[in-house]
């Protein structure tokens, strides 16, 4: 192995306290507190986080999202959103200037991405990175899932993860969503369309660009399976050994207050 990287498994909590997680964890890496960190999470109750420049009117049907019970939450890293329910969730935090991470955004993905490209073929699936033909992200959808990225992992040309990127204070942050299966209805659901003709067109173009753990392998893995596939993908991929880390209660508690203060505020989520 090349290099020891700290691995952080904190299972479910609210959308907010993730998001508040990954920010925290950017900021200690950025102090020299903490390692090169790996994290699997997942989402209680389920929720739609925000690119950070994406819009909420005309774009997010936030009474659905009420409805169903799940939590807004606007992530620090670009994209469109995503619907975090039956998946696992990764975060990766790495210093821009860390010797094998390349200084450009594309290429970073791809580096990263191995890890999860790993990570699939251990559950048997023959992923591939997406290198998208042409101009990207021409559709104006709002949903993360409709089309591939440079770099992000499809199967049989479906897309099959999506991450978003972030750098501030010279530190990387990534995370993204790895999806054991789809509701496709809910899905939809939290999204604005003129009328339902116009949405479950789009619900079958959906389908024909996306899948899920789920759907490829024909069967639902028990989720400890995905985690074991996905932590030593990550540690073949990136060629990293992983150190099993757990918060301290001072941490923990500036996770908390970040999570109150910021992440879940109307002033936050609702500011675009």
């Amino acid at each position: 192995m090349d290099d020891s990287w700290y691995f952080i498994h904190s299972k479910a909590h609210t959308p907010a306290y993730n998001m508040a997680l990954d920010e925290c964890l950017l900021d200690w890496h950025s102090k020299g507190e903490i390692p090169p960190v790996l994290r699997f999470y997942t989402w209680e109750p389920a929720g739609v986080s925000l690119g950070y420049f994406q819009q909420i009117d005309g774009k997010i049907h936030t009474e659905n999202i009420q409805k169903y019970g799940f939590d807004l939450v606007r992530r620090l890293t670009g994209g469109r959103a995503v619907l975090h329910d039956q998946e696992l969730t990764y975060s990766i935090i790495i210093s821009e200037d860390h010797p094998f991470m390349p200084a450009s955004v594309t290429e970073a993905y791809k580096v990263i991405s191995q890890g999860l490209l790993e990570g699939y073929r251990l559950l048997g699936l023959e992923a591939e990175l997406a290198i998208p033909e042409g101009e990207l992200n021409q559709t104006g959808s709002a949903v993360c899932f409709d089309e591939p990225s440079w770099y992000e992992l499809v199967i049989g040309d479906l897309k099959a993860a999506g991450s978003a990127q972030t750098r501030q204070r010279g530190v990387i942050l990534q995370h993204g969503s790895v999806p054991v299966s789809t509701n496709v209805d809910e899905l939809f659901d939290m999204f604005v369309y003129p009328n339902e003709d116009t949405k479950n067109r789009a619900k079958e173009v959906f389908k024909k660009k996306a899948t899920s753990i789920e759907q490829a392998l024909g069967r639902k893995p028990d989720i400890r399976e995905i985690e074991k596939a996905f932590y030593h993908g990550f540690e073949k991929g990136l060629k990293v050994e992983l150190e099993p880390y757990q918060l301290t209660d001072e941490q923990t508690e500036e996770v908390e207050k970040l999570a109150r203060e910021k992440y879940s505020s109307d002033q936050w989520n609702y500011k675009r």
